[in-house]
């Protein structure tokens, strides 16, 4: 720019007016782009933050790779402590006892007596107050 040159103060107000006008404009002839926009840049930005927060890292698309690693390394530890895999029990790890209802209902009543009982009063609990 010169020095020389003479800058009119009204001559930028009148230039953003006129950018205003065209932008108003703009809206009214393309309601997508004032109103739908907005709208859908506003539901996947969202998205794509909530995924963020929820799972504590950028990367939001790698998300199955991420619960694969995890659900690998919890099977590990269920295969070493109940001698489990992905298709059935580990051959000669794991034997389950072979019980029937009515042996543990024999067992049950030989430990409790239901027939001796004592009637117990519960305190409530203003009473001790």
């Amino acid at each position: 720019m010169n020095t020389t040159q003479k800058v009119d103060p009204g001559e930028p107000a009148a230039k953003i007016a006129q950018q205003a006008s065209q932008f108003k404009r703009w809206g009214r002839r393309h309601p997508f782009v004032r109103y739908g926009l907005p709208l859908i840049s506003l539901t996947v930005f969202g998205a794509v933050g909530l995924a963020h927060l929820i799972q504590g890292s950028s990367f939001v698309f790698c998300s199955k790779e991420v619960t694969k690693e995890k659900e690998d390394m919890e099977w590990e530890v269920v295969e070493k402590t109940k001698a489990l895999s992905r298709t059935g029990p580990v051959e000669g790890a794991y034997k389950p006892k072979k019980l029937s209802l009515e042996d543990e209902l024999k067992a049950l009543q030989q430990k409790v007596d239901i027939n001796s009982y004592d009637y117990k009063r519960i305190p409530k609990q203003n009473e001790n107050k």
